[in-house]
Parts: C-alpha cells; structure tokens; sequence
C-alpha cells in the first residue's frame, strides 16, 4: 500500500513539476516576443508565471538557461510534422512559403526568431552554439531539398543548390525582421512565393537583347548620408567623444543596449559616469550617437567609384559589403544585435530601424526601376520585390556570417544574386548579327 501512495504522490510531483515548467516557458516565451529577450527580467517572468523568482530558478537557475529550453519547445513543435507531411508531396513545387503561412499562425514565432537570430549572433550568448548548429543543419537539408526541386523541375538545372540555400535561409530571416518593423510593406509569404517562382528561371536571364539605351535613368539620391556625430570642441573632447562611442559600440554588440549600462561605459572608456553625461546627457543620447557613428562608418568602409548607370550602381553593392566584412566585423555586429534587440515599438532604437529600412526599400526600388528603364533587369523581376529581397538577404546574410565566417562569404553571396537580377551586359546584351 506504501509503495503506492509513494508511486502517487511522485506521479503528482512530476505533474506539478511539469505544468510549472510550462507555465513559466509560456510566460518567458510571450514576454521575449512582446520586451525582447534583453529587456525581460526574471522578476517579470515569474511575475506573470505566478510563481515566485526563488520557485523559477528551482526550474531554471539562469535566465539563459530559460531562454535555451523556450527554443526547444518551439522546435519540438508542429512544424517539424508539417515539414515531414509537404516532404512526402511528390508534386514538385518549393513549399517554404507554405511552412512560412504556417509560421505566421503560431502566436509569437517570427517575431522571437527575427529577435534572437540578431542577439544570440554574439560568440558569447548562451543560444550561440545551438542558433550556429542549426543554420548548418538548415543549409545541408535545403540545399538537398532544392536539388530535389531541380530534378523535379521546380528549380533551374543551372541553379547552384548550395548557394541558393545560402541565399534562400538568409533572405527569409531578413524578411522575418523586415516584417517586424514594416507590416504594412513586407510580407513573408508574400515575399518567398514571389522567389520560389523566379528559382525555375535560368539565371542570369535578361531583359532583352540589344544596345542600351543611349540617355541611362537617372540615378536615384541615396538615402542622406551621416556625418559624425559631433566634430566640434577642442581635440581632447573630440578625441574622448570618439572613443565614448567606440566603446559603447564594442558594448552594445556584445551584451545589448539594455544588458549596458552607463556606468559600464564609462568604466571602459576610464571616465568618470558625469564625464561621459557631460557628452552624452542620456543613455538614449548615447545610443543615437553610436547609430550615427555606425552609418558613418559603414559609408566610408563602403565608398565606391560612382556610377553613370542604375545598374553599374547595384553591382557595386556586394564590394562594400565585402569591405565591410573585413575591415568593420564590428559594425555588421551591432547592427545585427541591435536591429533585431530594437524589435518592440517601446524601444528607444526602434523608429531609427523603421526609417532606416524603409529609405532603404525606397532607394533600392528606385534603383531597380533604373535598370528596368535602361533595359538590364532580368526577366520577370520587379523592383519593388527586389529591393526588399536585397535589404532582407543583406540582413540575413550577416547573420549568418556572424554565426559562422568560414561558411559564409556575404560579398560573394550577394555578387552572385545581383548577376542573377541584374546580368552584365556582356550576357544581356551580345552583339547584333
């Protein structure tokens, strides 16, 4: 009989242990999508849990340790059932939008992935390892299910299956963040049926054939460019304003605009918490610098000669995005952190992100729309879509880079997309018999 009341009395433990547990991963979960994984605290977990901090960390000693298993029950969701039913279909088309429709039903999913993907790109963040593993995962059964698509004639032979699944993985995680900041502009499905269509094209097809047009599209302005943040003064507040935002840019990279603190900044730089007020009167202050500073220096790591055409300005593109890969890694890094941290509309980045995609979009498109003019747009290619799958697979494509440098070269990524959609004139255009 003992035995038994024992065998209960743990069956009710385990039960009890097991919907706490729950509780708090559907708390975390839903505050991680609607704060940020850096702007929730533990309190605020157990709080809306309805347990106490002391009976959360029974559970979950460590909010990193929390944030690990909220990415296991996503994972162990219905989308892998889903993804084993549209692999069983024989009929031959790409169903990622369809997995993406399916995404979209699930209370919070874009959004937590769109906000991780960018915060755990640190080498030093707890999810870093498992994000890096299942990028490499991603590629290897992409890339498999696209050679399957080819041999099936849903994607081109001529298609590269390994660098289309690159390219691919980067784009839908570009257009998941995308998403986030422009709702009524961007949407996923939306997006990937329109890719899905253009992959059973050949590469590379042109427009037309024959002589450009003698008079190009004029060049759209591009977005205003930065200047630094503050050039006035004498040279000792000059030089200590710079390395204030050098600092608090290494720091907003590694551990996020929320996890930083002021007096932390200040601890690096070696100044006093009311030197660095004297320059930066507010945190939000300092953040708005560092932006600044950030599109500066990405602009000059990225100055090219310039162009006479639309399209001799979009294959300039993945040459700066190499540039910056090697010279600023930093930069692509607190971006990355930042762009995705800045997801919730309270944030103090967030119309900064807002404005800086939709310029973006803007002048993409109308670059786009150049190249259409002056007939070098491939076949079946629409500037408003292009533009927001250059800025998404820009985005995506850093991710990824951050995650893993030796498996992924962004320059030479977007190099081959843009001969995709733009092709060079010796393909598009050959002499006339």
């Amino acid at each position: 009989m003992g035995g038994a009341q024992g065998t209960a009395r743990s069956a009710a433990r385990a039960a009890s242990t097991e919907r706490t547990r729950a509780a708090i991963l559907s708390a975390a979960r839903g505050l991680f999508v609607e704060q940020g994984y850096r702007a929730t605290s533990l309190r605020d977990i157990a709080a809306s849990a309805g347990i106490s901090v002391a009976g959360l960390l029974r559970h979950f000693p460590t909010k990193d340790v929390l944030l690990i298993a909220v990415l296991d029950a996503i994972e162990r969701g219905e989308a892998p059932e889903l993804i084993d039913r549209l692999a069983q279909d024989r009929s031959g088309g790409l169903h990622y939008a369809t997995i993406a429709r399916w995404n979209a039903t699930v209370p919070g999913y874009a959004a937590l992935y769109a906000a991780l993907t960018g915060e755990a790109s640190t080498s030093t963040h707890p999810a870093h390892a498992s994000m890096r593993s299942r990028y490499g995962s991603l590629r290897h059964r992409v890339a498999c299910e696209l050679r399957e698509a080819s041999r099936r004639g849903a994607v081109d032979a001529a298609r590269d299956p390994d660098a289309e699944a690159v390219r691919l993985i980067a784009g839908w995680d570009g257009l998941q963040l995308l998403q986030q900041y422009l709702p009524r502009r961007v949407d996923v499905v939306e997006r990937l049926e329109a890719h899905q269509v253009l992959l059973a094209a050949p590469p590379g097809s042109a427009a037309r054939r024959g002589d450009r047009p003698t008079d190009p599209a004029p060049l759209p302005r591009e977005p205003l460019r930065a200047e630094p943040a503050s050039s006035g003064g004498y040279r000792p507040g000059r030089e200590r304003r710079s390395r204030i935002l050098a600092d608090a840019m290494a720091l907003f990279a590694r551990d996020g605009y929320g996890d930083t603190s002021l007096r932390e900044v200040a601890d690096r730089v070696g100044v006093a918490k009311t030197t660095l007020l004297h320059h930066y009167p507010s945190k939000e202050a300092l953040l708005g610098a560092v932006l600044v500073e950030r599109d500066r220096a990405v602009q000059a790591a990225a100055a090219a000669d310039d162009a006479d055409r639309a399209a001799e300005a979009v294959r300039a593109i993945p040459r700066g995005a190499a540039a910056n890969s090697v010279s600023e890694p930093g930069l692509i890094q607190v971006h990355a952190v930042l762009s995705c941290e800045a997801v919730p509309i309270g944030h103090p980045a967030h119309e900064y992100f807002v404005h800086r995609f939709e310029s973006g979009l803007d002048y993409f498109r109308d670059l786009f729309a150049g190249a259409r003019s002056d007939g070098e747009l491939g076949v079946g290619r629409d500037p408003e879509h292009e533009a927001i799958w250059l800025v998404a697979l820009w985005e995506g494509l850093q991710y990824q880079w951050l995650y893993d440098r030796g498996a992924v070269d962004v320059g030479a990524q977007l190099d081959a997309h843009l001969a995709d959609v733009v092709p060079r004139p010796v393909d598009a255009f050959p002499a006339l018999d």
